[in-house]
Parts: C-alpha cells; structure tokens; sequence
C-alpha cells in the first residue's frame, strides 16, 4: 500500500508582472480568452438550470405541488431571483471566493484551511469542521451522479415539445449521449474545451432573448424582482412557499463549481463572467417562463421551451443538449478533480490517473471513478425517467454543500482575517438561516428521492473515513515493524555490511525519516549488501496546492557525509503530481555525496499485504471495507513515475 496520495498535474509558476507594467492589448485578449473558458467549464450546471426549476416547481406530481396563481407566480420569480442573488452571489462569488487556498478554490481547498487554522486549537473543532468537510466533498459525488442524469434528460425532453410522437425515444436518446459522453473522457476535453465557451455565450443569448420576448409580452413580471413577492409568498403562504424550496433550490446547483474552478480561471474571470452575462441571462429566462405562465397556465408542461418561437424549438434542443453535455462534463471533470485531492490528502486510496494533457492544469482522467459514473448516471436515467422525477433528489446533495460551505467560510472569516465576532454571528445568522430552510425543504421529499444523495454522501463518508483511520492504523504497525532509520544507517556504516558494497544507485521510497523503509531491511536482511549510493525518499504532500521550487526538496545526510546514504524529502502540493526520478535528476551531486547514476538506478517500493486482525482497532465490518478499498489502490510505480523495468517491489503483512 502507498504512503503518499495522487494529484492532478502543475503548469508553471506564474509571472508577476511589476508594478510600473501596464496591461496590453495582449494581456486584455488574454483576460477575454479566460473569461470565455470560465463560461464553458464553470457555468455548465448552474446556467442549465432555467430549463427545469420552474417547470419542477409547478409540477402538478408533486407531493407538496403549488398551484398555479398569478399570485404564486410572482412570489416563485421573485423567490428564485433572491435564492440566486443569496445564495450564488452574496455566498459564494462575494464570500466564499474570498477564502481561497493559494488561488485554489472548492470544498477541499477549504477543508485544508481549516485544517491549518485549527492546529494548535481544540482538536474536537478540528475533528468536527473537517468532519463536516469531508462530508460535503462527500455529497459533491452524489451532485456528479444526478448532475448528467438531470442536465441531458430535461435537454432531450424537449423533443417532446417539439414533436409529441418522440416522447418514448427520450430516455434512450439520453442514455446514448451519456455513454458517448464517458466513452470520449479517455482522450480529453482539451480540443473539445475550445468551443465549450463559445457555446455557452450563443447559449446564454439565447435564454436571455427568450426571456426577452416573454417579459415584452407581460412586462408585469417585472415586479416579481422586488423582494417583498418572495416574502410574502415564503411567509405569507409557509405551507406552500416552503416546501415550494425543494424545487426553488434547483435554480443554485452548481454555485460550488464558481469556488471549485477558481484556482482554474482565477476569481476576477469567474465574477465578471457571473456578473455579466450568466446571471442577467438566467433571471431573464425566469422572468419570460414566469411572463409565459401567467399567459396561459397550460404552460407549466415545458415553460422553457415554449418560451422559445416556433421556428426555433428544433434548434434550442440541439442547443439545450449541447450545453447540457457541457454541463454534465464540468461536473464529471470535477468529480475527477475532487477524487485526486481526497486521495492526495489522505482520505481516499490512490487511484490509477491518466494526465491527458501537457500544458492546462487539471485535465485528469480516472478509469475507475468515470466507469462508476457512467454506472450510476445510466441506472438513474433508466430509473427515474424523467427530469422532474430526479429533480427530487438532486437538491438535498446541493443543500447539503453549501450549508457546509457557509459555515466553513465563517469559521475561516472568524480565525485567519479576524472578522469581529458580531459581524460573523450576524452574516452566519442570516445565511445559514436561509441554506437550513433548504435543506428542511428537501428533506420533506426524502421519500422521493432526497434519500438517494444523502446515501450516496453517507457511503462515500463511511469509505473516506474509514481509509483515513485505517491508514492511521497501519502506520502505526508500520513504524513499529520499520524500527528506527538512523539506528539501521549505524549499522550498515559500523556493521559487516558496510565494506560489502555494490556499485550502482538504489532508491528505496519511505513516509518519512524516522524509520527505515521495510524494502531496505528486506534487502539487506536477503540479499546481504547494500548499493554505493543509497536515497531514502519522501514524498510529501503540503495543504498548499503547489510548492515552489526553492522549498521543494531537503536533503539530510542522516548524521554522515561519507557513508553514501542521504534521505530526501520531496514536498509537493495537492494539485501536483510527484515524480521521484525528476526530483531526483535537480538535485546537485554535492548533496547526495556524490553523483548519482539515475540511468541505471533500482528503485525499491515496500507493498504491504492487509489482513484483518483480532485488536479492536475498528469494527469488523469497517476493517472489511478499508481492506477491500485497498484492492482498488493504483500502481505505486506509475503513481511516483518510477521505470518499471528498473522498479523492485518487496513485501509484508500487517494486520489491522
């Protein structure tokens, strides 16, 4: 079993420029480029929404439906409006892009951060906000699975509008996309990534001239954006405007993927980008659905797409479907993304992951995670059927992030800015009291389907924990198996061994110093030499997602500096991928006492072989599930980009 976790890979460091330097024509192109990738990777899921949340929240099968009024009309815009205006604005582009990680965004760069603001602090804080962390990375697997399944079923529903006699061939047309979709994740979507932008502006431009054209016919609608419709229908109407929440929610998924791509995009991009475009485009798509409506109630059957005219339904499904893919590829990429970080930090096994690209950070690919997607999206759509049916499920994984969210970012405001106490209590009040009011509202559909999110999260929990707490176990058996380091470098220095030497490199990748790697000792302890030159090697990942060069590696000659035995440490951050023989090749011969011949060099892995053992050091049934994750742990080898034919593995049991 490895010691380190994977990443996704690095591009160089940035320039600075100085302060004297005045942005170009070309330095602006640049901005623009960046701003137009933010709208085809960021906004996919979020920018898809308008094509079913109010058609859901109108939904006449509905457990708790609301009925069509001019009254509820208004107050279920004017409660969408305020929900993205909270929530996605206020919450996320305006707070939580503040709390970043090194530029680097998302519910596991935040994880991080409090991490590092509570060393030194209760361990019961600690425990109990990563714990929340983890949970809401945990949910974000549940968003990934219902996220393709929702986004491409409502895009391929409207054929239906268009032509009723197809209504049959939708689930099948969907389930043919989603598999080509998870085919192609092999190759990449760098080449695809290029037109993702300009479709999603000819997308936006398009749900904001329908949204246009419905306000024009009733501009009355306009009143729904004052904030008193939402009160009064929230309040006013409780028994409805709550549970009306369910639905409302849908018109915020994917607000974390604005935090999760920033370190991506950057901050400025992502808000401009929202600002700008994304927002006025969405909210006038809901104030032409909500215009259509009042027209003709009839209309709650497919408000989306019979906003748009005649003559362009053929068209807006193509394009629905094209930004629905988008959509539901942001969300897998992100999946990928989350995965490597969770493996990288320890919670999750390390994974098989394929870099498909050479130059953008980010672009991953892993086999195991895409083919549990697809798994999973495909049993949904043939499940659920519809997308009304799965919009009952997908709020409760939505609410759940952001709650967690929310509530991160105000323990970050309180201990790393020194936000007064009153400021936090009285933000945190306020946007807390409005996620709860979320999630209370999903909950009512448990039986619906909100159950399988916060299955999904739970199971996903359950492993991750479970991975964390039996890795801690078996490090303890292994530093008491390993012995001391320094002890073992005395005795191949003073002992028999020590003029029994065979020319060449040998590199034996270790957790750290205090110990000897146990491939050494079964090296020594069967083969009875040991090499001229001898790196012991660490790899270890920082909660910073990339380490500069200058802070990237140590050398300690462990006490001599004649024996040819040197321990390195190599720090890596959780978006970068080690590579052991490259660090290696930068370091200068003075340091490791001596040149070391890398071209010939043997490299020693220790592999241990779990077994379930009789202490009570988990329950039974959590020490049968870490040792089956194990089995899912990718190659030690590729993962440290070690030359297989020169690669040794030795191995030993330890019982947990």
């Amino acid at each position: 079993m490895a010691d380190r976790r994977d990443e996704t890979p690095s591009g160089g460091e940035p320039v600075t420029q100085g302060p004297q330097a005045r942005p170009s024509a070309a330095r602006q192109t640049v901005r623009l480029a960046v701003v137009i990738g933010a709208l085809g990777v960021v906004f996919g899921d979020i920018g898809t929404s308008p094509i079913y949340t109010l058609q859901t929240v109108f939904d006449p099968g509905d457990p708790h439906p609301v009925p069509v009024s001019a009254q509820n009309v208004y107050g279920v815009v004017s409660l969408v409006f305020w929900s993205v205006m909270i929530i996605v604005t206020v919450t996320y582009v305006l707070l939580a892009m503040r709390a970043d990680n090194e530029g680097e965004g998302g519910i596991m760069a935040l994880i991080t951060l409090v991490r590092q603001l509570s060393s030194g602090r209760s361990r019961r804080t600690a425990v109990v906000l990563a714990g929340l962390g983890i949970f809401g990375a945990s949910l974000f697997f549940g968003d990934s699975m219902i996220t393709p399944a929702i986004s491409v079923l409502s895009a391929v529903e409207g054929v239906k509008v268009v032509e009723p006699s197809l209504g049959g061939a939708v689930v099948p047309i969907t389930a043919v996309i989603i598999v080509i979709l998870f085919l192609v994740q092999r190759h990449g979507t760098a080449a695809v990534g290029r037109v993702f932008g300009p479709v999603m502006i000819a997308w936006f431009t398009a749900i904001g001239a329908c949204g246009v054209g419905g306000i024009t016919d009733h501009p009355d609608i306009l009143k729904a954006l004052w904030p008193s419709y939402a009160l009064g229908f929230l309040f006013g109407h409780f028994s409805t405007g709550f549970f009306a929440l369910a639905a409302v929610v849908l018109a915020v998924t994917g607000a974390e993927a604005l935090y999760a791509d920033m370190g991506h995009f950057g901050r400025p991009a992502i808000t401009r980008a929202w600002l700008f475009l994304v927002f006025p485009a969405c909210i006038l798509s809901y104030l032409g659905q909500g215009a259509l409506i009042l027209d003709d109630p009839h209309n709650i059957s497919s408000p989306f797409f019979l906003l748009v005219p005649h003559w362009g339904r053929w068209p807006m499904v193509v394009l629905a479907t094209a930004a629905t893919v988008i959509a539901a590829q942001a969300v897998i990429t992100g999946a990928y993304s989350v995965t490597s970080q969770a493996a990288q930090l320890g919670y999750l096994p390390r994974l098989r992951i394929a870099h498909t690209s050479e130059t953008t950070i980010g672009q991953i690919y892993v086999p195991w995670i895409n083919w549990l997607l697809m798994v999973s999206v495909l049993t949904l759509v043939f499940a659920f059927r519809s997308s009304t049916a799965l919009a009952f499920a997908f709020g409760m994984a939505v609410t759940g992030t952001i709650t967690i969210t929310t509530l991160l970012f105000f323990y970050v405001a309180r201990v790393k800015w020194g936000t007064p106490r009153w400021v936090v209590a009285s933000g945190a009040s306020v946007l807390l009291f409005a996620d709860l009011l979320f999630v209370g509202a999903n909950l009512t559909k448990f039986v619906h389907g909100a159950w399988l999110p916060l299955l999904i999260g739970l199971t996903m929990f359950t492993i991750m924990v479970t991975w964390q707490r039996g890795r801690e176990i078996v490090t303890a058996s292994r530093i008491r198996n390993e012995g001391s380091l320094r002890d073992f470098v005395d005795q191949l220095r003073t002992g028999e061994l020590s003029e029994l030497r065979v020319p060449g490199t040998a590199v034996f990748l270790n957790r750290g110093k205090q110990t000897a790697p146990l491939a050494m000792r079964a090296n020594v302890e069967h083969n009875h030499v040991r090499h001229e030159h001898i790196v012991i090697m660490s790899v270890e990942t920082e909660p910073v997602p990339r380490v500069p060069p200058e802070n990237r590696v140590v050398v300690d000659s462990l006490g001599y500096a004649d024996d040819g035995i040197v321990h390195v440490t190599a720090r890596i951050g959780y978006m970068e991928t080690p590579d052991v023989p490259g660090t290696l090749a930068m370091l200068d011969p003075a340091q490791t006492e001596g040149q070391l011949e890398l071209d010939q060099a043997s490299y020693f892995l220790s592999k241990i072989e779990l077994q379930r053992g009789d202490e009570p050091t988990m329950a039974p049934w959590r020490k049968r599930l870490f040792i089956a994750t194990s089995y899912i742990t990718a190659d030690a080898a590729e993962h440290f980009g070690l030359p297989r034919e020169r690669t040794v593995i030795m191995g030993s049991q330890i019982e947990v």
